[in-house]
């Protein structure tokens, strides 16, 4: 189970932890250090797979990193329900087997319990904003993308990482609250990407198809469209959004084309950027500059 779940994806965030804390310490990482920053950097693994098991039984997803879902595997089923707490499960144990005689692993632990949390109540905003069989569109508006975003994935894809690294160099999180803003804002550019990637993006090179429309997704290009569009325009979203039928997902990109979205959207990138790029140049230590740009190095203007 830990192998079919825990590897297989891009391991950006684990890595991160490692990449952020050798950029904290100004220099290469001895053994232990190594040891130690991967540890951490997996615990943010098993809590995305414990994240992704149980996401794909409320989504009723198929495929999953290629594979199909775990609980569509045969003989797993349900059982995948309680094989993603014993994966929740496991970050508490790492931290207590590696850390427990360390100053910061108080700090570890609230860290994780308090990321856990954010992460829930997003995808809780989500689940019940995308509620099966009421499908309204005058729920989405940007505040709501904006909260879900936040709250699902940029605490656990940005923050958490750093937050960890920053514990790691000894420092106190209570003192890099300006950090966490940069790197939820970041978080925020990120999943934009990945709305507009779903509609725009090449299937050979985004690796799977989108189906954000199909799904009803609270969309940034959707509620962009929202804002854009006139009465008429609104009415034709209404009828079209949300459904399965190939006609009426292929009118829905045509409306997006029609209201310039991929213009909006580049619009919205190089803003993001330089809002982004400000605010990390405002910073007064220049190490974390350093982890800060090159989180944003590796996601400005991805194609995947």
């Amino acid at each position: 189970m830990l192998d079919y779940n825990v590897p297989g994806g891009k391991l950006n965030r684990g890595l991160s932890v490692i990449d952020s804390y050798k950029l904290l310490k100004g220099q290469e990482l001895d053994d232990d250090e190594i040891f130690l920053s991967s540890a951490l950097g997996w615990c943010i693994e098993w809590l995305q797979a414990y994240f992704l098991v149980l996401d794909d039984i409320m989504d009723g997803s198929h495929t999953r990193r290629g594979q199909p879902c775990w609980f569509r595997v045969p003989k797993v089923g349900m059982i995948a329900v309680n094989d993603g707490i014993l994966l929740r499960n496991h970050i508490p144990r790492i931290l207590k087997k590696h850390f427990r005689q360390k100053p910061y692993y108080v700090d570890l632990l609230d860290l994780f319990n308090e990321v856990e949390f954010q992460t829930a109540c997003g995808q809780m905003i989500d689940l019940i904003t995308t509620l099966v069989g009421e499908k309204d569109l005058s729920k989405y508006s940007l505040p709501i993308h904006r909260r879900i975003v936040q709250y699902k994935t940029a605490y656990y894809s940005f923050y958490l990482p750093v937050a960890c690294a920053l514990l790691m160099a000894g420092e106190d999180l209570d003192k890099h609250t300006n950090v966490k803003d940069i790197l939820i804002e970041m978080g925020t550019y990120f999943q934009v990407q990945d709305d507009y990637l779903d509609c725009f993006g090449a299937p050979e090179v985004i690796g799977k198809i989108g189906t954000d429309i199909e799904d009803f997704k609270c969309s940034w290009l959707v509620v962009k469209a929202l804002e854009l569009s006139n009465e008429e325009q609104k009415k034709f979203l209404y009828e079209n959004y949300g459904k399965e039928d190939p006609a009426s997902v292929a009118k829905v990109k045509e409306l997006y084309n029609t209201l310039k979205l991929e213009d909006v959207f580049a619009e919205y990138e190089s803003k993001s950027y330089e809002k982004l790029i400000n605010f990390i140049e405002a910073h007064p230590n220049a190490s974390v500059q350093a982890v800060l740009k090159s989180f944003l190095g590796k996601i400005y203007k991805r194609q995947k």
